[in-house]
């Protein structure tokens, strides 16, 4: 996938999402598609390996909904402290978010039964 859908300029990938928010379809897509191997990257970090084996695919596709959101709600005017402007890779910005859905998403599997308790217990 990293292959295909190599990293982008950050200007590049300023002009997409710029592009995306203003409605085009194959903007979004296209920032979708490059940060896929991210998402997978970041769920491998954070989940443990039997969790992903067996809900891995489960969590790839819960997150294709949160980068679509994620694009439409990035601040291409964010600023820092001292209101200089400040991009921020798109990666960056949805890390959190990414990782967030991947623990909630498992703490749903536990409650839903399953998860059992043994491994339960790695998620608090």
């Amino acid at each position: 996938m990293a292959r295909k859908y190599p990293r982008l300029p950050l200007e590049e990938e300023r002009r997409l999402i710029a592009q995306a928010q203003a409605g085009v379809k194959e903007s979004s897509n296209e920032l979708v598609l490059r940060h896929l191997g991210f998402v997978m990257w970041r769920l491998r970090r954070k989940v443990f390996r039997s969790h992903l084996d067996r809900h891995g695919e489960d969590l790839l596709s819960a997150a294709i909904p949160v980068l679509y959101e994620k694009v439409r709600t990035y601040n291409l005017q964010y600023r820092d402290q001292e209101g200089t402007l400040k991009p921020v890779r798109f990666g960056s910005y949805i890390w959190k978010r990414i990782d967030g859905m991947a623990i909630d998403y498992l703490k749903r599997e536990r409650r839903a039964g399953g998860i059992s308790y043994d491994d339960a217990r790695l998620l608090e």
